[in-house]
């Protein structure tokens, strides 16, 4: 009777380790910042990590999330035509997320400014631009600032764009969903990195 425990202790101990290294293969890891992201996302799948710097600083780390159906798209798709589908095949989708990771101290109204000043450009209402920037300076500045290991998170839909500082949502704009998608997915995107590891690992 013991040899028979010893023999399923040892089993179930070796596919308790199979499992979590198998866990642990589907999240990411961003090189430039060594900031993990897990591979789900309530229903949506990691498509990408990747680092936003500001000259040698290494701000935040991003990650993107979005569906199944724009990921497959994407994995039957030449290396070659692979930007170009990523960008046209999640702005389709009916909810993309952003997760941004702090890895650089920073203060809420400069925080705020920044992203908004990265979708304005690319969207065509102003007055949505404004809301997203003061939802952003209101999820963060109720925490003093954007410090190293604060999450902020972006769902975008065709309702707009959600905010949630911390795991706790803050409010939406409305619209903006292409225009935020772009900021990290266009040919002036302000994580080229992301882009291509989200090519690198969608793309077959």
């Amino acid at each position: 009777m013991a040899k028979t425990i010893t023999v399923l202790s040892l089993l179930a101990a070796a596919l308790g380790s199979f499992y979590s290294v198998d866990a642990a293969a589907a999240a990411l890891v961003d090189s430039a910042t060594k900031i993990n992201f897990d591979d789900k996302l309530g229903d949506l799948s990691l498509f990408g990590v990747g680092v936003r710097k500001k000259g040698p600083i290494k701000v935040y780390s991003v990650g993107m999330y979005s569906g199944e159906d724009a990921k497959e798209s994407i994995a039957s798709t030449p290396k070659s035509d692979a930007l170009s589908t990523l960008s046209k095949s999640i702005t389709a989708s009916n909810e993309t997320s952003f997760v941004l990771k702090m890895n650089f101290k920073v203060g809420a109204e400069k925080m705020a400014a920044a992203i908004a000043e990265s979708v304005n450009p690319r969207a065509s209402n102003k007055a949505q631009v404004e809301t997203l920037k003061k939802l952003i300076l209101d999820g963060v500045a109720a925490k003093g600032a954007a410090t190293p290991g604060t999450t902020l998170q972006f769902d975008c839909s065709d309702e707009g764009v959600k905010v949630s500082v911390d795991g706790n949502e803050i409010g939406v704009a409305p619209g903006l969903k292409e225009a935020f998608c772009e900021v990290y997915l266009d040919d002036k995107c302000v994580s080229p990195a992301l882009r291509n590891s989200c090519v690198e690992n969608c793309c077959n």
